[in-house]
């Protein structure tokens, strides 16, 4: 018997140590993390148990009549740990289902954590969403490097690492945030009129929570800032949250310098190097010079997909 309780504060010491020794969950999962926009978003979070034992967490939010996995975040779903079975997870999204329905929500809209994330397999909820039917309405393309096997860089960024290290360029660790979310607003204003998805004091504040995930690797040259990637550590990743160049910066080569660095940093560190996604209108548009720059990185595809499962008409296989 699975019993599902939503999530509140007195569950938040609980709740956060699942995660930390879940096979496929998060910093990103962490209260502290996932609270920091909790102004936009109605949390139903949802905890499940078999016999009092926590088994399983779910991030989620409800919007309407909708339980979305989370739309404050990348990725969510189910995060169990390494007991979890297959058959525990059918009962889970039997109960999942039945719980929700007596909560008069209609549709789930759920974003499975890619594998690349996972400390061990943790696919069971892929099979439980086939079970009840879901379709898949999205699918976002990233490019990983699989350090285990490396792709040569392209010739086209060697040469922009050897120009960005002739003029002078240095790559450091740094924690001047605000500088360099300086140089994103400014990249996302004039190339697509949008903002950055986090602000300044939004970044500086989760850095400090987090300094062993959140990290600033920046390229400087005469003491200014030109270019740098915000790198969010998570299990078996590095994940490249945030590029940015300045105007003077990308005709030197800097990111590739950059990248470079980065890259060689974590070789030895993490299984996986993710660049993020390349697509954009729901998946359906691949920026196809993005993702090439990623490609000439070594990198090649992963997929981030969405489901989405209608609740009344969900029935086991």
């Amino acid at each position: 018997m699975i019993d599902i309780v939503r999530y509140e504060s007195s569950y938040k010491s609980r709740w956060n140590d699942f995660i930390s020794k879940s096979k496929n969950g998060s910093f990103l999962f962490f209260r502290d993390y996932m609270e920091y926009h909790k102004d936009r978003f109605f949390d139903s979070s949802l905890l499940f148990f078999e016999d009092d034992v926590l088994i399983a967490v779910m991030p989620a939010n409800v919007s309407g009549s909708v339980l979305q996995s989370h739309e404050g975040l990348t990725f969510g779903g189910v995060t169990s740990n390494k007991q979890m079975r297959i058959e525990l997870m059918l009962d889970v999204f039997d109960s999942l289902m039945e719980y929700l329905s007596q909560h008069r929500i209609k549709t789930i809209v759920y974003k499975p954590i890619p594998h690349i994330y996972h400390t061990v397999p943790a696919e069971e909820d892929l099979y439980a969403l086939f079970r009840h039917g879901a379709r898949l309405i999205r699918r976002d393309v990233s490019s990983a490097i699989v350090f285990d096997e490396p792709i040569p860089f392209s010739k086209s960024r060697r040469r922009g690492i050897t120009l960005a290290k002739k003029s002078g360029i240095t790559i450091t660790r740094t924690d001047d945030f605000e500088a360099f979310m300086s140089i994103v607003g400014g990249v996302l204003k004039s190339k697509y009129n949008v903002k950055p998805t986090h602000t300044s004091s939004e970044i500086v504040s989760l850095a400090q929570k987090f300094p062993e995930n959140i990290k600033l690797f920046a390229a400087y040259r005469d003491e200014i800032m030109l270019a740098g990637v915000i790198i969010y550590e998570s299990g078996p990743v590095a994940h490249a949250q945030y590029i940015a160049s300045s105007d003077t910066a990308k005709k030197m080569g800097v990111a590739d310098l950059v990248f470079d660095s980065i890259i060689s940093h974590y070789s030895t560190e993490k299984k996986y190097f993710d660049f993020g996604i390349s697509t954009e209108k729901g998946g359906a548009y691949l920026n196809s010079g993005l993702a090439a720059n990623k490609q000439y990185f070594g990198a090649r595809a992963i997929m981030y997909d969405t489901y989405e499962v209608d609740v009344a008409n969900s029935r086991s296989l």
